[in-house]
């Protein structure tokens, strides 16, 4: 597949170890981005435009619900999903996420590789190459 066409997965952690994880299950279809924290995940989401976010919680230096908070508050970039992934699965921290901070979902670690491609379906439209714009256009229904 051609690495121009694939959609970019922007998988935000502060342990290598599981930054490793997400880009070997995901890399063959994916263009897999990575940020070790939320201020770098600010930074190539506004450079790079992912088509999506997967996002730790729990991080040094700009924790993931910070910056959440602050890519859905950008106008170049609050149309990218960002779906948080913690090791806390507390009620209270999906409604703070979801509610409040305004990400899009909320997965729990440990996660499987169906999870991710799960969850990467749910927003991403369950294809794993960009539409291109005439195609788009083109199925677009007439108003």
């Amino acid at each position: 597949m051609a690495e121009a066409n694939k959609k970019k997965v922007l998988i935000v952690d502060d342990e290598p170890g599981v930054r490793q994880l997400v880009n070997r299950i995901l890399s063959k279809s994916y263009t897999v981005l990575e940020a070790q924290d939320g201020a770098e995940a600010m930074d190539v989401t506004r450079s790079q435009k992912p088509d999506i976010v997967l996002m730790d919680m729990m991080m040094p230096k700009m924790d993931g619900l910070t910056a959440c908070y602050a890519i859905k508050k950008d106008e170049a970039t609050k149309q990218i999903p960002v779906v948080m992934i913690t090791a806390v699965d507390y009620d209270l921290n999906k409604k703070l996420s979801q509610d409040i901070m305004c990400a899009d979902g909320y997965i729990t670690k440990p996660f499987t590789p169906q999870d991710l491609q799960k969850v990467i379906d749910q927003f991403c439209g369950g294809s794993s190459t960009k539409t291109p714009p005439r195609a788009r256009a083109a199925s677009t229904p007439a108003t």
